[in-house]
């Protein structure tokens, strides 16, 4: 398969092993109330030809997560596979709960015991990070669907990576960079929708700690770049960093193939059923991320 073969939302790419390997949401049911139930990998040793969808995750009996099963990211940890994944049921909040496997194509089981986000509120496409001094984080969005400005919130977990430690600690808000902007849909709709979706943190060459997420801009649905101010969670972040992609395109992350190249990777266009994975090349100079366009 080729990327414009694979119907997928939210990519996220893994090397390990001499290969690479494909997450992300399922695109032809992605919006369905009951649809996109589960998740798949594809593999690639070359970044251009991927295998079959193999699937790594399955809604089973009993499991909480009913509804909408998006943006899985897997990590290695500890000598463990870790995926961060958002779920939710009819009668509680979207969450996101940490699943474990002992190989990147699983399978992934429950490893906490639910949404390791607040219950009470509605969060997604959280990431995983860990800080200077060692402590393991998921970063995550609070929806605008439930406080209109939309959140990017940090929470520190256990490190076992099981349960939370303290309360969240606010990032920063969808409306605080100067570009950002209600979407056509929301306006239309009379509708407070600051968004935040797909934070993913990468540290540069010189140690600088850049957090991509997605919103809304005049241009469309963009990957925007923010930068910590003492390179660590705990930071104050700011926006002037320009976009990495100006229109039509985000939920994206950052990778390091075989050869020593920075990836982006996002999903573009974002209008369904269009959704593929794409890929760039990113140079980063004088502590800025720039795409390579092709």
């Amino acid at each position: 398969m080729k990327f414009q073969d694979i119907h997928l939302r939210d990519p996220f790419i893994m090397p390990y092993g001499g290969k690479y390997y494909l997450y992300g949401t399922r695109g032809r049911n992605a919006w369905e109330t009951w649809g996109s139930l589960g998740f798949d990998v594809y593999i690639s040793e070359d970044l251009i030809n991927w295998s079959d969808p193999i699937s790594v995750f399955e809604e089973f009996p009993g499991f909480w997560g009913t509804m909408n099963h998006w943006a899985p990211e897997v990590h290695e940890y500890k000598g463990k596979f870790y995926m961060f994944a958002s779920f939710k049921n009819e009668n509680c909040c979207r969450g996101t709960q940490i699943l474990i496997a002992d190989t990147p194509m699983g399978p992934f089981v429950p490893h906490s015991d639910d949404a390791i986000t607040p219950h009470d509120w509605e969060c997604l496409d959280g990431t995983f990070y860990i800080a200077k001094d060692g402590k393991p984080y998921i970063v995550f969005c609070h929806e605008w669907t439930q406080i209109g400005n939309g959140e990017i919130c940090a929470l520190q977990l256990t490190e076992d990576l099981k349960h939370a430690v303290g309360e969240p600690r606010l990032l920063f808000r969808a409306h605080d960079p100067a570009w950002s902007i209600l979407p056509d849909w929301a306006a239309e709709n009379n509708l407070i929708a600051y968004v935040t979706d797909g934070p993913f943190l990468y540290r540069g060459e010189t140690g600088k700690l850049y957090m991509l997420w997605s919103s809304f801009a005049e241009t469309g649905y963009v990957q925007a770049v923010a930068v910590s101010d003492n390179d660590d969670i705990d930071g104050n972040w700011s926006h002037e960093h320009p976009l990495l992609m100006e229109k039509d395109g985000g939920h994206g992350m950052l990778f390091t193939d075989y050869s020593g190249q920075l990836h982006l990777t996002l999903h573009a266009p974002n209008k369904r059923p269009m959704e593929r994975p794409v890929l760039y090349d990113i140079t980063e100079e004088n502590g800025v991320l720039k795409r390579i366009k092709a």
